[in-house]
């Protein structure tokens, strides 16, 4: 894990002597007494650090030593602060020696500071006491301590918030609103820095604070906001930035609910009626009546409305551009949030949301403001009644469809789904149909977003979507390589005559297979559950099967496959669970050709085979056409052998009148004869060329669903019996062409055998090879009128010591 130099250096670190320890302290000290500090006691408080926290043991520092490093919290350095914050992180405080410094050194915060100070924070006690001496510092005057202190302390809060919301008392969240009222609303509107404004006769004179400018360049006629530019900024508009980045934060944490008991300006509210208060606060004037946090509430939303207004403004830069996206983001959450809190603000903020909208929804570039407008119309679209339906059709048709290779937009919009998956299956329509288009996030990057879809593919799954949903999951290696073959397409020239190109690209843009590509990037389900060209589609895509991203996505079907069909059986009715096995059989050989995948299909298929059935055995009877076809063929037993044994294995145990009263004797005579002359092929010749010889297990479980059809039909033992001892004449020869392992050859022979041997006894045969449910599963242990129960309990007081 580390270097040979590295581990070196550990190691002396921990097998350092005390007296040499003690000696290094001591000249430590000696070079922090110092008025300037340079390379020798960097180096020297990098080793002190290595030292500490190379030992398992907690090393307590000379008390000398440790305010000395302390005082290097408020070095000017800032290398000096992280190396003395990271040195005083690994050793306990001197007793008393925090809370001083917290009390007599609060004004000098810096994050390295603070960082120490929450490390060490023993309990809530310790957190609350920080929070009020924090809080009495925004108290005082920029004129009474220093400026730069007011700039660390919000982002301090802000982590104590985080980690311990609990920690501010009811009088301490009504001061920091009030604050956050003033730092957003009533920031200077001029320029800091002593801005000049230019000019031959400039002097020290007559400079003049310049006002605060847009960001096109056109002078602010409003108040300050962080989309505000100009030369310097004073410490009260570094304020408002920092409000505006923990308002969302402070508002989750603290507005949830909005009825709290406020303590001050709340004696005239009863006096006043509602319609009143909310007419009242949509003025700017008015809205100093309202309780604190209502305040804070009313000029949030007039700031977010501000930043709305300047995002339409020509930015000069492209920082400011991107600036004006997050801006954008965070004041429509903003906006979210104070809805959720007040209802009666949703009819005043919709037309600026509703505008907005119009305004970005043709430009692709502001997608990631789009998802927080989505959230706000999903939110409070039915309150409004407004039409969403442009809204959806923009999430779950052209990002999904034009974006897919966006990567931050796929978290984004994931992230999106699965925070509001309730409200989207009922409110939303167009979600559980928009599969084809959010599968393609998955196709293009499957590692990065496979989390999120097995979260989200339980709730794309319905009756309607089932089969579909199977056929685009299957397909999903196809619609990987595709779109990259639309990339490439719009990227790459087409080829001139001769040239050298991937044959899969000309076929993408051939006229002739078009209809193939566009099926797989169809943006909605209901145009067909599948194509009936798939094996064309797969020779034309047979030379991508082995690309990187192509195999990504292969690896992710079977687990999304397990998925499905475990949430389909809650879904679904007997009709489509048999819709259902007629497409596993039916694609079990229409795959993308990559051998891997094709083999955990089949394993896949073969393990909910077995679950369907079980379930509900009459699927057996009600598909024994399509099953019988599919076992009754030879080439599936060397293709398919995982699927092709659950299916024998199915037919021979729930093709009986016990499971279903429908299954006849011509039906099981039937199954009987295609099951036997399979297995007469398999084992009187050879594998076909490039055919390896058929697995021991598909020929024990032929023998053994024709074992269990025969003790169903007494008729048909003659045959069996005659064709186990057929079988044990022959092998007594030696090796047979149909099985190259003698071990492999013993164990078909003593099934055969044992088999064999029931079938002399019919009734014991059927009760062997289909015992009734009884027996398969017994509750012995419960049931009082059998001796079991008596027996265990006096078998337990046994063993129990008394």
């Amino acid at each position: 894990m580390y270097s040979h130099g590295s581990e070196s250096l550990i190691k002396q670190a921990r097998e350092i002597q005390e007296s040499e320890l003690q000696k290094f302290y001591s000249r430590l000290v000696k070079l922090l007494q110092g008025k300037e500090f340079g390379h020798e006691t960097v180096d020297s408080l990098q080793r002190l650090h290595l030292i500490l926290s190379a030992s398992k043991y907690t090393r307590t520092l000379p008390p000398e030593l440790q305010k000395r490093v302390l005082s290097l919290l408020s070095s000017p350095v800032e290398q000096l602060q992280v190396l003395s914050s990271a040195v005083l992180r690994e050793t306990p405080p001197l007793s008393g020696q925090e809370l001083n410094y917290n009390q007599e050194n609060v004004s000098q915060l810096n994050s390295h500071a603070a960082a120490l100070l929450l490390s060490q924070a023993g309990s809530r006690a310790d957190l609350s006491s920080l929070c009020a001496q924090l809080l009495r510092s925004l108290e005082s005057r920029s004129s009474e301590g220093p400026s730069h202190s007011l700039t660390h302390t919000l982002p301090i809060l802000n982590t104590i918030l985080t980690h311990c919301p609990q920690c501010l008392t009811e009088d301490h969240e009504t001061l920091l609103s009030k604050k956050l009222v003033d730092w957003l609303r009533y920031a200077s509107i001029t320029q800091g820095g002593g801005a000049s404004s230019g000019g031959f006769f400039t002097g020290p004179r007559s400079r003049q604070p310049a006002p605060i400018a847009e960001l096109d360049g056109t002078v602010s006629g409003d108040f300050f906001t962080v989309l505000c530019v100009g030369q310097g900024f004073t410490d009260d508009q570094w304020m408002n930035v920092y409000s505006f980045s923990m308002l969302r934060h402070w508002l989750l944490t603290y507005h949830s609910v909005s009825n709290d008991n406020t303590t001050a300006d709340t004696d005239d509210r009863s006096e006043i009626d509602g319609s009143v208060v909310s007419m009242v606060s949509a003025t700017s004037s008015s809205s100093r009546l309202l309780p604190p946090k209502e305040r804070l509430r009313e000029k949030a939303f007039q700031y977010c409305q501000r930043l709305i207004e300047q995002s339409d403004r020509k930015a000069h830069k492209r920082t400011d551009a991107d600036l004006q996206k997050a801006c954008l983001v965070e004041a429509v959450c903003i906006l979210d949030c104070v809805c959720v809190e007040d209802a009666s603000l949703v009819y005043r903020t919709f037309p600026c949301i509703k505008a907005l909208f119009g305004r970005l929804s043709s430009d692709l570039s502001f997608a990631r403001v789009m998802l927080p407008i989505a959230q706000f119309y999903l939110n409070h679209g039915e309150m409004a009644a407004v039409d969403c339906e442009s809204v959806w059709n923009l999430v779950f048709g052209r990002f999904p469809a034009e974006l897919f290779n966006d990567h931050f937009l796929a978290h984004e919009l994931l992230r999106f789904l699965r925070l509001n998956l309730e409200s989207l299956q009922l409110r939303v329509p167009q979600y559980t149909h928009s599969f084809p288009n959010l599968l393609k996030l998955l196709a293009w990057d499957s590692p990065a977003v496979v989390d999120d879809f097995v979260d989200l593919l339980p709730s794309l799954v319905t009756a309607g979507t089932a089969v579909e949903l199977l056929h685009t999951l299957l397909d999903l290696p196809c619609l990987s390589a595709t779109l990259v073959l639309q990339l490439r397409s719009a990227c790459l020239p087409i080829s001139e005559p001769g040239g050298r190109c991937l044959l899969s690209l000309d076929a993408f843009r051939n006229p002739s297979f078009r209809g193939l590509f566009l099926f797989l990037l169809r943006g909605e389900a209901g145009s067909g559950d599948t194509i009936d060209r798939l094996g064309t589609l797969h020779e034309l895509l047979a030379e991508v099967a082995d690309w990187p991203r192509v195999i990504q996505c292969a690896q992710t079907v079977p687990v999304l496959l397990h998925i499905f069909f475990n949430t389909v059986t809650t879904v679904a009715d007997e009709k489509l669970l048999a819709h259902l096995v007629l497409v596993m059989l039916e694609r079990s050989s229409l795959l993308l050709n990559i051998p891997k995948y094709i083999k955990e299909i089949h394993r896949v298929f073969s393990c909910h085979l077995l679950r369907l059935c079980k379930l509900h055995p009459s699927l057996v009877v009600d598909q024994s056409h399509e099953l019988l076809e599919f076992a009754g063929a030879t080439a599936n037993v060397y293709s398919k052998e995982e699927i092709y044994t659950h299916v024998v294995w199915v037919l021979g145990e729930y093709l009986s009148v016990s499971c279903d009263s429908r299954c006849s004797v011509r039906l099981i005579t039937s199954c009987f004869e295609a099951l036997e002359a399979v297995l007469f092929e398999i084992t009187s010749s050879a594998p076909p060329p490039g055919a390896v010889c058929p697995a021991p297990r598909v020929v024990t479980t032929l023998m053994s669903a024709l074992a269990k059809l025969a003790s169903r039909s007494h008729d048909l033992i003659p045959r069996v019996s005659l064709f186990l001892s057929k079988l044990r004449t022959v092998t007594r020869g030696g090796s047979v062409a149909w099985c190259s392992d003698e071990e492999d050859l013993v164990a078909i022979v003593t099934r055969g055998e044992e088999l064999w041997s029931l079938l002399k006894a019919p009734g014991v045969a059927q009760s062997v090879l289909t015992p009734p449910p009884h027996v398969t599963t017994p509750q012995w242990h419960r049931d009082i009128n059998v001796a079991m129960p008596l027996q265990l309990r006096a078998l337990t007081n046994l063993t129990h010591s008394q």
